[in-house]
């Protein structure tokens, strides 16, 4: 089992919030939702298209150490603020530094670009490819890893990215009991 910090804003994309915690969970690993402080100081952050979510922790209270990777979701808002916060991006270039998973998907690829940790393949939302505007960019592939970095487009591709990273952390088995679990015969 693997714990996972992903930390949220205000406009994190909801499909992908909930489909990255849901596979990832029934993988066997501890998830955690921690919301951006300096954004607000409460638990209950509102996504893109309205959803609230309610986080389990303040980003501020975060020991890196108590965690094997760090995952961003998309949602324009939500990148922004994940590439504009210090507390966030010293969390990616920690975690990549000491040779943890670090993942993003959609919009969110743009934290890993901010925080120098972005390699030579990777995939986003395909209209955030020009602000990203890093050498790389692959659009024919869900899932993107190189190295420790892994990326994933969109809201269609979160079920599939929950599933690399069940593989990576947890393994095999367990990824092929959740694939089959969750009728993704199209995840590959």
């Amino acid at each position: 089992m693997a714990t996972i910090l992903i930390p949220i804003s205000k406009g994190f994309e909801e499909v992908e919030l909930i489909s990255l915690v849901d596979v990832l969970r029934r993988g066997g690993n501890d998830v955690r939702i921690a919301y951006v402080e300096s954004e607000i100081e409460t638990d209950l952050i509102v996504g893109d298209n309205g959803i609230t979510i309610k986080a389990d922790m303040a980003l501020k209270n975060i020991i890196a150490e108590d965690f094997d990777m760090i995952l961003l979701a998309g949602g324009w808002d939500n990148a922004y603020t994940l590439s504009d916060d210090s507390r966030v991006q010293a969390l990616i270039k920690e975690f990549y530094r000491d040779g943890k998973v670090v993942g993003a998907m959609c919009a969110s690829v743009l934290a890993l670009k901010k925080a120098e940790v972005l390699g030579n393949d990777y995939t986003c939302y395909p209209y955030a490819k020009e602000e990203i505007n890093h050498e790389g960019y692959r659009d024919d592939k869900m899932v993107v890893t190189d190295g420790n970095i892994m990326t994933s487009r969109g809201p269609g591709t979160a079920l599939c990215f929950g599933l690399e990273i069940v593989k990576r952390l947890v393994g095999v088995e367990s990824y092929k009991a959740v694939k089959e679990g969750m009728l993704l015969n199209f995840c590959e």
